[in-house]
């Protein structure tokens, strides 16, 4: 087994988590959404990023509205809905819970090899 496998799986789990949570913070566009990922070296490619906004947008957890850019081409900025905010919250928990049962399973010392 490779552990760069097992490192990308874990990472794809929690990514949904991670984007929900950057529009939480306000209206982002996708190569604001990226940055934020890869400088927490969140590693994803643009071809990943697309089909998961589109769903989190087709499962109502987000929506967009178009932006013109002084830069280029008009903009699609992400936001998050009412009920994304909703779904968020209820990732956090279970977020939370996931780390302190994890932290607890991994800080114990064994008993079963005693």
């Amino acid at each position: 087994m490779k552990i760069e496998n097992t490192k990308a799986q874990m990472r794809k789990g929690v990514l949904e988590f991670c984007i929900l949570s950057i529009l939480k913070n306000g209206d982002a566009y996708t190569s604001e959404i990226l940055k934020t990922l890869k400088s927490a070296e969140m590693i994803v490619v643009e071809g990943t990023i697309y089909p998961l906004l589109t769903r989190l947008k087709n499962a109502g957890l987000l929506t967009y509205r178009w932006e013109e850019s002084t830069s280029g081409p008009p903009r699609k900025y992400y936001v998050l809905t009412e009920n994304g905010g909703m779904f968020l919250k209820e990732l956090d928990k279970t977020w939370n819970n996931l780390v302190n049962a994890v932290h607890q399973v991994t800080s114990k010392k064994s008993t079963t090899n005693e």
